[in-house]
């Protein structure tokens, strides 16, 4: 009996509410402020760790998301996942409001999540079929037909449930145990994955078999990623679409080779300049972005890269720029993208 056989008996099927165009996760407003302080006398104050974002994420495709360490991106996934609760925004999956038309219970079923630390991720007392077979069971599924599933999960991901079912994390290797979390957060049919620096701990050689694994994963089982790393060049590999964020905001998004070729805000482009190249024509002594990211619980007024945009002027303090559409799918939080909008390089300084 396959694995989809098993869950198809166990767990009903999420209900397709629409065709291709329907996103399948929607996210409007979504903030989350953490407070600091609580001396008697002291002023609150907070920090803006995700600030008001607005994204859709297409059925079948993979998002990536991209910013400096801070920018609020494993945040983010902690509040798709309801880790801890939103301030304020909603989430609609699907066409059903998350809390409202779908409990968190169900959602969980539908959306899993794929941790950086693969050693944190799971019980040190649990065998490594117990750990992949505990969240089937939690949701119903008989014990025999949740370790069945457990061990054809394990085949799939590339490890041999002879040799590893009965195994502990301290007695797998990093790529190893990373795979049993992939594993594990495929084990109640999700349709999509949240992976949170996935690969970002592995060996390269490893990272590669495991983002391979991945794509493979995607097209066998028609699964959506939202996938967060630092590295650029992975995001590029396989990603169909890039969400950049600075400061808890987005301020860029769009297809990713159109995002590689044409970056249409400054800070993109300074994210693009950083990458490692080993071609001598790219390479440069000049740092492509001066200073630190602003505080986050006093983020400077209007755009909040302005303080370390070398286009700012007068507009990008006063005003904080819409995202608005510069191409097909492409979108950008930058005056100069914005016509009319007081900047004198509007439309044209990024262009090229």
């Amino acid at each position: 009996m396959s694995e989809t056989t098993i869950l198809a008996s166990a767990l009903p099927p999420a209900e397709d509410l629409g065709g291709a165009r329907q996103p399948l996760l929607s996210v409007k407003g979504l903030t989350k402020h953490f407070p600091v302080g609580g001396a008697l006398f002291e002023k609150k104050r907070v920090v803006r760790a995700v600030d008001g974002i607005s994204f859709d994420i297409a059925k079948g495709e993979t998002v990536g998301v991209v910013g400096e360490s801070g920018c609020g991106k494993s945040t983010t996934a902690r509040l798709l996942m309801h880790l801890m609760p939103p301030d304020s925004g909603e989430m609609i999956y699907d066409g059903q409001k998350v809390g409202r038309d779908l409990p968190l219970r169900e959602l969980r079923r539908r959306m899993q999540m794929v941790f950086q630390d693969s050693y944190a991720s799971l019980n040190p007392r649990l065998t490594i079929e117990d750990s992949v077979a505990f969240g089937p069971k939690v949701h119903g599924v008989r014990d025999a037909d949740a370790r069945r599933l457990s061990r054809e999960l394990l085949a799939k991901v590339g490890l041999n449930p002879q040799t590893f079912a009965n195994r502990y994390p301290h007695e797998l290797s990093g790529g190893q145990r990373q795979r049993v979390n992939i594993a594990r957060a495929l084990a109640l049919s999700p349709r999509l994955v949240l992976l949170d620096e996935a690969v970002s701990a592995l060996d390269k050689s490893v990272e590669a078999q495991v983002l391979n694994l991945l794509n493979d994963l995607k097209a066998e089982f028609g699964l959506t990623y939202l996938f967060i790393s630092h590295d650029l060049n992975v995001v590029r590999y396989i990603s169909d679409r890039v969400l950049v964020m600075y400061l808890g905001e987005v301020v860029e998004i769009g297809p990713v080779e159109e995002l590689w070729n044409n970056p249409r805000h400054p800070y993109t482009r300074a994210l693009f300049a950083a990458m490692p190249t080993l071609d001598p024509d790219r390479r440069t002594m000049e740092a492509p972005i001066a200073g630190d990211p602003p505080n986050p619980i006093d983020p400077p007024p209007g755009c909040r890269f302005h303080t370390r945009c070398p286009f700012a002027e007068d507009v990008c303090s006063a005003r904080s720029p819409a995202l608005v559409t510069v191409g097909a799918g492409h979108g950008a939080a930058c005056h100069m993208a914005i016509p009319g909008s007081g900047h004198s390089r509007a439309q044209g300084a990024l262009a090229a």
